[in-house]
């Protein structure tokens, strides 16, 4: 793809890329490291917390922590961007990532099992949480200057990504439950650290391009996307039975570490290899799904993703083994894939594109709100009685899914197959 030089005025939007690099170089393999901080972080600090305190109440709390901060710095990552352009955000949320992993790595060796190494490793995940939460958005706007540079060809940059996220979310939890088996919470942090610095040095080289009127403030566009989803009750509705959902399985999530240690005598790479296992069977469903939209169309697709996930949730409690508990939770994220497959179709069929962005962030914000909750509800619940409240969150989400489809049965745009 050639570039030239020119003294024109650059093309719209609030950023381009300095034409230095390739996509390769410029785009994917800082994209890579950091998605692989990014999912380590995610799955590999719970189970550090778990390492540490041995009390399921502290790692729920620590969901909490990581979460919580993520929803509230979303609007705040992308406004930074906006601002000063995803080159110094990026660079700077990693470089902070590292730094704080880093001090944890040389501090909890000398701490042992005391009140300092608890509060070192909550304050590790909450922190980990919001600086993840501002590489993310600042990565995911250079994905999207890739692709406007890349013209007819931006489905290929935007595949590539979506590969590289989820090859991460595969290999990320997996590798941090080893390195934290067998080499120590030591190794796995500098892992952590290793890959922020490396998506710091290699951050895509973009400026913010400065649009001619103010950008609108967040409350505003917090209350444009919930009167554009108000308008389009298809979609309201499947967002209503996803937030139902994530309930679920954001519950099985925080409880994952607790599960399968404490009550299945697992080990924490073995933890790290139930998400993998639940990405492969995710990539498989978007594979299968993609094809199925395109020959019977939104809703089927949707119903079957929807009963599969709930079928397995609620089989999840009766699990006692931890085969049954790796395959369980596999079915049921390939669910949630194929559901995720059908929003974002649906969502880019209805939402018109000139209140897209601020309807994208609020559906992002909801779906997300049950994951802090699901953490809360872990550090409430005893141990021995979470499979119940399992088993209650996966009623809730089949009456939820239910209830969503059905509304959805007659809409025109979840009943006709996909366009080419």
């Amino acid at each position: 793809m050639s570039r030239t030089h020119s003294t024109s005025r650059p093309p719209a939007g609030r950023h381009a890329r300095i034409p230095v690099f390739g996509p390769v170089r410029g785009v994917y393999v800082p994209r890579t490291a950091d998605a692989g901080a990014f999912a380590m972080s995610t799955y590999g600090i719970p189970l550090l917390v778990l390492a540490v305190t041995d009390s399921a109440t502290l790692t729920g709390l620590a969901f909490v922590l990581e979460w919580l901060p993520r929803l509230s710095a979303f609007a705040l990552a992308g406004a930074a961007v906006d601002r000063v352009g995803s080159t110094r955000v990026l660079r700077t949320a990693s470089v902070l990532r590292a730094v704080v992993v880093l001090a944890a790595a040389g501090a909890l060796p000398a701490m042992g099992d005391g009140l300092g190494a608890i509060v070192t490793v909550m304050v590790l995940a909450a922190a980990t949480g919001v600086l993840s939460e501002f590489a993310y958005i600042a990565a995911e706007t250079a994905g999207g200057a890739a692709s406007r540079d890349a013209g007819e060809h931006a489905h290929r940059v935007q595949a590539v990504l979506l590969g590289i996220d989820q090859c991460a979310t595969l290999a990320g939890p997996a590798l941090a439950g080893v390195l934290l088996q067998y080499v120590g919470a030591t190794g796995m942090l500098l892992t952590i650290a290793a890959c922020s610095l490396l998506g710091a040095a290699l951050a895509p080289r973009q400026r913010p391009i400065w649009p001619q009127e103010a950008p609108a403030p967040v409350v505003q566009g917090i209350k444009t996307g919930w009167k554009t989803l108000r308008s389009l009750p298809a979609l309201g509705w499947l967002c209503v039975g996803l937030l139902l959902s994530n309930c679920a399985i954001g519950l099985v999530q925080a409880a994952g570490p607790v599960l399968v240690i404490q009550q299945l005598g697992g080990t924490s790479s073995q933890v790290g290899l139930v998400w993998s296992a639940a990405a492969v069977a995710s990539l498989a469903m978007v594979a299968l799904a993609r094809l199925a939209i395109d020959r019977v169309g939104l809703w089927p697709v949707g119903a079957a993703a929807a009963a599969l996930a709930s079928a397995t949730c609620l089989a999840l409690a009766t699990a006692h083994t931890y085969t049954v508990f790796l395959v369980l939770v596999a079915l049921l994220m390939a669910g949630e894939a194929g559901m995720t497959v059908v929003l974002r179709t649906l969502r880019a069929r209805l939402v018109p594109a000139e209140v897209f962005g601020a309807t994208l962030s609020l559906i992002i914000l909801l779906l997300l709100a049950p994951f802090p909750i699901a953490g809360a509800l872990v550090a409430l619940t005893p141990p021995d009685l979470l499979g119940h409240a399992i088993t209650a969150c996966a009623v809730l989400q089949a009456l939820g899914l239910a209830v969503s489809f059905a509304k959805l049965r007659s809409h025109p745009a979840a009943r006709r197959p996909a366009t080419a």
